[in-house]
């Protein structure tokens, strides 16, 4: 997944505004007690993040 689809994504779920924030704000044991962007730049892949992103957020599977 690219990044560009990833961040497309993210705005789709949960609106352009409050993306951003809950991606720099909000910590996932998941991703390893990391925000979304914390978890981009220590290299994980996009899709992996959307993946945990899905599961800990409860995004319907047709959004997924």
């Amino acid at each position: 997944m690219r990044l560009t689809v990833f961040w497309q994504r993210m705005a789709e779920h949960f609106g352009p505004g409050y993306a951003d924030t809950f991606a720099r704000d909000h910590v996932m044991t998941d991703l390893g007690g990391r925000t979304v962007h914390e978890a981009l730049d220590a290299g994980w892949e996009a899709k992996d993040v959307w993946r945990v992103v899905c599961s800990v957020m409860n995004v319907p599977g047709e959004q997924r």
